[in-house]
Formats: structure tokens, sequence, C-alpha cells
């Protein structure tokens, strides 16, 4: 099944690593689509209306069908355009392992380096959140992504697959963490693995131009700290 432009839309902010996940699988699938950029602090009717329960980005319409969250829209892409490049493995048991990783790196990960960024003025506060995050979960993801290889450049084998996106997608956050905190995280004496297949997926076709701008990105996430912190100590 061939999208037009006119068939897809796609409800997203550029700072979004879920939305540049969406934005890698339907580059995979060589799919067109209009990229409509929401303003958080004033959502659009549109917004609301295809995403009513819990109005986030972001949100693929299909046609005039919504569908949201990161996940679910991939699956959706990699079933409705199934004769194109597999995103999700073929085999039941690769996909169960992925949809582990998946699970690992979205509760793992993602809060480790919110915690990060909420605490990144206060040394203290930061250095447990920077040790889970350097040896624990990097440690774990280097085991499973180190196997990658010249034949096998990334997770799922030679061609970048749903754990590729979901962990892929974070990679510009991790990159502002070190600029944020002055010490590096994917450091290639330490996680050689992940640092070559890094490498591999920023140079994949299908990522290319996604990935959000380090320096863009830094000072929307130091804005959203802060709106956070505000928000927190409104709320005492």
């Amino acid at each position: 099944m061939e999208a037009k432009s006119s068939d897809l839309k796609l409800l997203g902010g550029w700072f979004s690593p879920f939305v540049t996940r969406v934005k890698i699988a339907l580059n995979i699938k060589g799919l067109e689509y209009e990229n409509i950029e929401e303003d958080l602090n004033s959502k659009s009717d549109l917004l609301l209306r295809s995403n009513p329960v819990h109005k986030k980005i972001p949100v693929l319409i299909h046609g005039d069908k919504p569908i949201c969250e990161s996940l679910i829209i991939l699956q959706y892409i990699d079933e409705v355009w199934s004769n194109a490049p597999s995103i999700l493995p073929q085999d039941a048991y690769d996909r169960a392992i992925a949809t582990f990783w998946v699970s690992y790196i979205d509760d793992k990960l993602l809060l480790c380096m919110r915690n990060i960024l909420m605490a990144f003025e206060d040394e203290e506060k930061r250095k447990p959140h920077f040790e889970q995050l350097e040896e624990e979960i990097l440690v774990k993801l280097e085991k499973a992504f180190g196997k990658c290889s010249e034949e096998k450049p990334f997770f799922g084998g030679s061609k970048v697959g749903l754990v590729d996106i979901v962990f892929g997608s974070f990679l510009p956050s991790l990159r502002v963490l070190e600029e944020m905190n002055g010490k590096k995280v994917l450091a290639n004496d330490k996680f050689p693995g992940l640092v070559n297949w890094a490498t591999n997926f920023i140079a994949n076709s299908a990522v290319t131009g996604t990935l959000p701008e380090i320096d863009k990105l830094a000072l929307f996430c130091k804005a959203l700290r802060q709106k956070w912190v505000t928000a927190k100590a409104a709320a005492k």
C-alpha cells in the first residue's frame, strides 16, 4: 500500500525522541507524509481531537484515522506497509526479545535521563543517577548491542529495526546530558559496542535529517527543566 503525502500527517515536535521514532519508521518504509509541528504550550484543536485521552505527541493520522503512542504507531506502520523493509522482527522469539529491550530502554533509560536533567545544577544529586546510567543501564545495553558487527551493524541484523529506533531516538538526549554536565557518557573505552552501533545508526539513510541539533535541544531541555521545577514548586 502506497501513501501520498495527503494521506499521512504526523503531529509532532522536533525535540521529541518519540516523534523521531515515527519519522525514522516512515523513512524506512519510504512513505511521504505531512509533518505538522505542534506547540505544546498551545496545543492545536487537531491534536486535542486526535488524542483526546493523553493530548500528547506523536500522533500519526492515516486518512482520517489517528494512531497514538510511538510504539503503537511503529507497529501500525510495519503492519500496514508490510511489503517494505520490516521494523519488527518476523520471528516470534526475536520479536519477544526486541520487545523486552524496548521496554527496558523506555522504563530505565528514560527515567534515569530525566532524573539527571532535573538534578543537573546539583552535582551530589546528579551523581547517583549518572552512576546508574554508566554502571548499570549502559553496561547492560553494551552487552546487548555489543554483538553488532560489520555483517550485523544493528541490533536486529543488517537493517535498522525496532530496538535500534527506540534507543537511537535517545542519542541526542544523551549528547545533551554530556554537554550540560561536562561528562562523557558513551565513551569508546567503556562502551565500544554502543559507540560503533551509534556511528552506524546516525549514518543510516533513514536516520539522516531526523535527529535534532544538539545545541538547540540543549536549550529546549534547560527550558523544560525550569518548567518542571516551577511546576513542582507550585504544587508544594
